[in-house]
C-alpha cells in the first residue's frame, strides 16, 4: 500500500509540475519561440531544461491542443525533434505563423524569442 501511495504522490507532483511547464507554453505568443530552459526558468524550474522536454513527450499522452509546443525550441535556435517528420510538423507551424529559418535551419532567438525574464 505504501508504494501506491508514493507512486500517486509522484504522479499528482508530475502533473502540477508539467502544467506549470504548459501554463507557460501557453504565453508564448503567435510567431514567437522560447528555449527550453526559458520555459523551465518561467515555470520556475531554473537549471532544468530537460523537464520541459519531457513534459513535451507527455503531451503525446494528453489530448491539449491549447499548448503550442511547436514554439519551443533548443538555446542555439534549432527544432530538437529527431526524426525527420516531426522536424517538418514542427517547421511547418512555425512558418504559418511567419518564423523564418536560416539556412542551417536555425532562428533568430533575437527577432523571434520570448522577451523577458529567463531569455536565453
Amino acid at each position: 500500500m505504501e508504494e501506491k501511495a508514493e507512486i500517486q504522490h509522484c504522479t499528482c507532483t508530475m502533473n502540477s509540475t508539467y502544467r506549470a511547464i504548459y501554463k507557460v507554453i501557453k504565453r508564448i505568443p503567435r510567431g514567437g519561440v522560447a528555449t527550453y530552459g526559458q520555459v523551465a526558468q518561467l515555470a520556475g524550474f531554473a537549471n532544468h531544461a530537460r523537464l520541459v522536454g519531457y513534459a513535451l513527450h507527455a503531451l503525446r499522452e494528453t489530448i491539449d491542443p491549447k499548448v503550442p509546443w511547436h514554439r519551443v525550441i533548443n538555446a542555439r535556435g534549432k527544432i530538437s525533434l529527431r526524426d525527420e517528420e516531426g522536424i517538418a510538423v514542427q517547421r511547418g507551424l512555425l512558418e504559418r505563423e511567419g518564423i523564418e529559418f536560416d539556412e542551417r535551419g536555425r532562428i533568430d532567438l533575437g527577432k523571434y524569442g520570448m522577451r523577458g525574464r529567463g531569455r536565453k
